[in-house]
């Protein structure tokens, strides 16, 4: 027989309060937060502008990307064809060629510098006016990008200098990431993904000679 008891009002409230205060914190609390951070330096090093914003604008392409390890690359281990992710959105093979039916899969994340502005939707692929690599007119020369990690923090570092004989203005950043699939006895194909994209609050200016450092921050708070 089930025999249900009533608890008083006041009992009842004073035993969820702390569920309550626990759900509200977390709510309230983000579980990914990014931001941005662009120093620039003059002809003698040094620092004559420092920028921070937080960064707004993710693609669908990171969405993809985030969720490739929740739902995997393919249908199961029978079968290889691939997750609609992985060909809707970022448009790889529905499945791996040749007779073993394995393929290899790489990852590369950058950071790419433009010189226009655009609307942003999940759907951009491609920043307004990227600006190229090269010691050119109206080019930046991009070092060696790194990577920073903790356990719960990603860092994507760039580093630019400009050597075009003029002032190089940046007023777009995007994260931009690549996928390469190998597969065995097949076609090697790599696609890349603009996987995030912000404007700068105000344009910075680059001056000749001069450098500048950007750097891409996701932190997880867990």
């Amino acid at each position: 027989m089930l025999i249900q008891n009533e608890i008083p009002k006041e009992d009842l409230d004073y035993i969820l309060e702390p569920f309550k205060e626990d759900k509200e914190e977390k709510d309230n609390k983000p579980i990914i937060s990014e931001k941005i951070i662009a120093i620039v330096r003059d002809a003698k090093g040094k620092i004559i502008d420092k920028r921070e914003q937080k960064m707004k604008s993710l693609t669908q392409y990171y969405l993809a990307f985030m969720s490739i390890p929740i739902i995997g690359t393919y249908q199961s281990a029978t079968n290889y064809s691939a997750t609609n992710f992985m060909t809707n959105i970022l448009g790889l093979p529905s499945q791996p060629s040749g007779t073993n039916f394995v393929a290899l899969i790489y990852f590369d994340m950058s950071i790419q510098l433009g010189s226009g502005t655009q609307t942003f939707s999940p759907t951009l692929n491609s920043l307004g006016a990227p600006i190229s690599n090269g010691s050119g007119t109206g080019q930046l020369y991009y070092y060696s990008q790194s990577v920073l990690y903790t356990s719960n923090s990603i860092s994507e570092i760039l580093i630019v200098s400009n050597s075009s004989g003029n002032t190089i203005t940046v007023s777009e950043i995007g994260l931009i990431g690549a996928i390469t699939v190998n597969p065995f006895g097949g076609t090697l194909v790599t696609n890349k993904f603009l996987l995030s994209y912000d404007t700068f609050s105000s344009p910075i200016s680059i001056p000749n000679g001069g450098s500048a450092s950007f750097k891409i921050v996701i932190t997880f708070s867990g």
